[in-house]
């Protein structure tokens, strides 16, 4: 037995002892299906560095067949491209954990002969695990930049597959071959596209990872509905993906410092927003524009700030400024939270209508249910 299947046969391995419950069919593509010739290199964050990994090497191998993100571009510069010495900047684009991926798959329950849209093919690995699954032929994947586009086209035809790989907006014109029986992204986004949900046969599945600035992102599993409309739950595992970045969109920047004036404690510290089960309920109470850095937190939309310092044995200190008290409404959700016995993102229904509104459910254990608007 090789190094690399002996690798990728641990892998599978690892992915099913993971996950709770995980159809035969998804760990036969991760068995069948290699990392390897989608990640020729990958980086290594040394503080604020991102150093190249390149293969072949057994240090190389183990990564790859590891249960972990892997990132393959930084700015721009992919990490087969890179200098030695590193770079620095956003990362770009990256190979999600197989983990995840296997537990999005499943999820989307691809059949045989499904027509299936992928948003974001970054380094085809996904797209050759849905080839698998569906037929290589019923498989259109896309992504803005050329570069990743052509790398992921060649490296799926050296292992057998030839989907339609195209370079695309994500959020523009849908690609030809839809209406689709299957549609799932790996990029978030704030809401549903318009045209993702009308590409949708009824029926059919969208797996959509919705983002959340303050950490707790998560994946929604939405089935299309006879009206238009589509709805679902959250898969249980925490998701951070980047974010689709329609053309001409900006960066949003990052938190102001807070001025000068609104000062007060806290027994709710910074620290809370690290739970991820936490941070996607606040992200619900917050605005969904609200971004987040360490300790602080920053509504564009109206300019209000809030910064948390954290104090060992003693209250935290907060600092706020603009119209709204953002750490009031953190306090707020934490204390409704832990009311309602710290409740899991896959109890929460998500329903999308046909005109475009997102709401989020919650149903309290007497009865009564709490709702959302994204």
């Amino acid at each position: 037995m090789t190094a690399e299947l002996e690798a990728r046969i641990g892998l599978a391995r690892e992915i099913e002892r993971g996950a709770s419950v995980l159809s035969s069919r998804v760990v036969e593509a991760f068995l069948n299906v290699p990392r390897h010739p989608f990640v020729p290199a990958f980086y290594r964050r040394d503080g604020g560095t991102y150093l190249p990994t390149r293969g072949p090497g057994e240090e190389w191998l183990r990564a790859v067949y590891a249960d972990e993100v892997l990132v393959t571009e930084v700015g721009g510069v992919h990490a087969e491209e890179a200098p030695d010495e590193g770079v620095t900047g956003d990362a770009t684009s990256s190979s999600t954990a197989p983990g995840l991926m296997a537990e999005m798959l499943d999820a989307l329950d691809v059949l045989p002969g499904d027509r299936v849209w992928e948003i974001g093919t970054g380094t085809g690995y996904n797209a050759a695990l849905l080839c698998r699954l569906a037929g290589g032929g019923t498989v259109t994947t896309v992504d803005r930049t050329s570069r990743l586009v052509d790398a992921a086209r060649e490296r799926l035809r050296a292992i057998g597959y030839e989907p339609a790989v195209l370079g695309a907006d994500g959020a523009g014109a849908p690609p030809a071959g839809g209406p689709f029986d299957r549609i799932i992204a790996t990029c978030s986004v704030r809401r549903l596209p318009t045209a993702w949900l009308e590409q949708c046969v009824t029926g059919g599945v969208i797996v959509v990872p919705l983002g959340n600035a303050l950490g707790g992102g998560a994946v929604a599993c939405l089935t299309k509905l006879p009206g238009g409309g589509a709805a679902g739950r959250f898969l249980h595992r925490p998701a951070a993906f980047m974010p689709l970045r329609p053309k001409g969109s900006a960066v949003v920047p990052g938190p102001p410092a807070p001025v000068a004036g609104r000062r007060r404690s806290s027994v709710v510290g910074a620290r809370v927003l690290d739970d991820h089960a936490f941070s996607f309920w606040v992200g619900l109470a917050l605005s969904r524009s609200v971004v987040r850095d360490g300790g602080t937190l920053h509504d564009p939309a109206d300019g209000s700030t809030a910064a948390v310092r954290d104090h060992p044995g003693r209250p935290s200190e907060v600092a706020t400024s603009g119209p709204r008290d953002l750490w009031q409404l953190v306090e707020s959700a934490w204390t409704a939270w832990r009311r309602h016995h710290r409740p899991r993102r896959e109890w929460f229904a998500l329903t999308v209508g046909p005109d475009g509104s997102h709401e989020v459910t919650f149903t309290v254990p007497d009865g009564s249910t709490a709702s959302w608007r994204l």
